[in-house]
């Protein structure tokens, strides 16, 4: 149980709801933003006092019922619940290191995608598989330190170019960062023992004013990107449909680019195919 992120991410919960949100008359102005704690203790049927201490951090672990009971007075989301139980420790939890160690058949599968881009990602965004088509669409990894291959690091501290080109000329840097900050606090609370994990956080908390201000909001649930549009130095803009698939077994994801069959944007991976990773050999 992480007493301290528990009670800071009840807060941040509570804060953004309204009295109308949950049906309760709105009443006299209101000193601090979203409901009052007696409010939540009502609706979640315990005691003031007792969610009190919760977000105080000097409560001890609250039951199933409970959480499901502060769950539904908080309007959370399925994934915000999940990310709950995870911090109060009643769910089961990782121990140890996040996995950077590819399945053989996904290495496999990575080679034989048909005009796809794909590689894998850890719990840390780190890239640590790659087809040759990814690294035609996004650089050669492979001239990269494993630090460098890390894409929370690349989104928010790597300068922008002169050009105002970042971050492969994707066209949803916004929304790409705050979805890493987002995945990245469900990832602190699975891995609370990890030194790469409180390193990485700690880097980009001190490193950027950006994440800071996004990881201070506590939020845990990701949007979904079914596009991304890459603004390539060879061949032009490409807009490819986006699928990860969860590999829950080592907590890492498959990332795969593709686009309509004889559309212009097919096309234009089935050049950076035959190019190669030299289409992109400098880093942007």
């Amino acid at each position: 149980m992480d007493k301290q992120e528990l009670g800071a991410f009840l807060r941040s919960r509570r804060e953004r709801l309204r009295p109308e949100d949950v049906g309760l008359p709105s009443g006299a102005r209101r000193r601090t933003p979203g409901l009052r704690r007696e409010e939540v203790a009502v609706l979640a049927h315990i005691s003031t006092e007792y969610y009190v201490r919760l977000e105080q951090g000097r409560a001890p672990r609250p039951s199933g019922e409970v959480l499901a009971g502060i769950a539904g007075a908080l309007r959370l989301t399925e994934a915000e619940s999940d990310h709950l139980h995870v911090l109060a420790g009643t769910a089961p939890s990782r121990t140890g290191l996040h996995r950077r160690d590819v399945r053989p058949s996904i290495l496999a599968l990575l080679e034989r995608l048909p005009q796809t881009a794909g590689f894998v990602t850890s719990a840390l965004f780190e890239v640590l598989a790659w087809n040759d088509l990814a690294a035609a669409l996004m650089e050669n990894f492979a001239e990269q330190s494993p630090e460098d291959r890390n894409l929370a690091r690349r989104a928010f501290l790597t300068p922008t170019r002169d050009d105002g080109v970042m971050l492969y000329g994707v066209s949803d840097v916004m929304e790409f960062r705050q979805n890493v900050v987002m995945e990245l606090r469900s990832t602190f609370a699975r891995y609370p023992s990890d030194p790469e994990v409180i390193g990485l956080v700690e880097e980009l908390r001190a490193g950027s004013s950006e994440f800071a201000r996004l990881w201070e909001r506590h939020d845990v649930q990701a949007t979904q990107m079914l596009t991304k549009t890459f603004h390539h130095p060879v061949v032009g803009a490409i807009t490819v449909d986006c699928d990860s698939l969860a590999l829950t077994d080592r907590d890492q994801h498959l990332v795969l680019y593709s686009a309509p069959p004889g559309s212009r944007d097919a096309e234009a991976l089935a050049l950076l195919n035959v190019l190669g990773a030299e289409a992109t050999n400098y880093r942007r």
